[in-house]
């Protein structure tokens, strides 16, 4: 774990970060200069543990994945405890939702997930490789947040998928969100024929079938 930690934590630095905590296995960390910073660290600590992983190989220890969510509001930064112990800490919606979005990588098999609110502080969002995968409805909240998934950072192989997939997945949650199970369905299946593993792909054509299915068992009242 250490020698995981001591390879990303530079670069959340090197990119005007700073880490709050390491919890477990996790980093908590805040990038107060911009939403883009964040964005390029996480760009740079996949590309750190794809090298890591070539290390290990050789050392004949199995590769290692992370995921990262991303999400850009305001904080509060304090000292929270009792007179026996205290430490600080950062809370805050925007730190709730960036660790539901965080978990939502393990779900997708996405390395990186951010949300549209981070996306649009970006000052030039098509420099980088990304699709729309779900809208997430946060206790407490009216308006679902968009999630986005970030490719830069991966192989060139796994770019290379999401270029030829890119067109029918956008267009297989466009029709997913409006409600066009079957066309979804298909949309979805054509993605999975140039790139079976892909998760996301997989998740929504399974949710198209289940939809389509139970519109077909329902009967309209006279």
């Amino acid at each position: 774990l250490n020698s995981y930690l001591k390879r990303i934590s530079p670069i959340i630095r090197e990119h005007g970060g700073f880490i709050d905590k390491y919890i477990g296995d996790a980093v908590m960390a805040l990038f107060p200069d911009s939403a883009e910073s964040a964005l390029r660290a996480a760009i740079e600590m996949q590309r750190a543990v794809r090298e890591y992983n070539r290390h290990r190989l050789r050392q004949n220890f199995d590769p290692i994945s992370i995921g990262i969510g991303v999400h850009t509001g305001s904080v509060i930064i304090g000292t929270i405890g009792e007179e026996e112990r205290l430490e600080g800490t950062v809370i805050s919606d925007a730190v709730n939702l960036a660790a539901r979005i965080e978990q939502l990588t393990k779900i997708y098999d996405a390395p990186i997930l951010i949300s549209q609110k981070t996306l649009f502080e970006i000052a030039d969002p098509t420099s980088y490789h990304f699709r729309v995968v779900d809208q997430v409805q946060v206790k407490g909240k009216l308006e679902p947040v968009t999630v986005i998934q970030i490719f830069d950072g991966q192989s060139e192989y796994i770019l290379d998928l999401f270029e030829q997939t890119r067109s029918a997945f956008d267009r297989g949650v466009h029709a997913f969100l409006k409600g066009e199970w079957a066309l979804a369905g298909e949309l979805f299946a054509d993605v999975l024929k140039v790139s079976p593993n892909d998760r996301a792909a997989q998740i929504y054509r399974e949710r198209s079938q289940n939809q389509s299915a139970s519109t077909k068992g329902t009967i309209d009242p006279e």
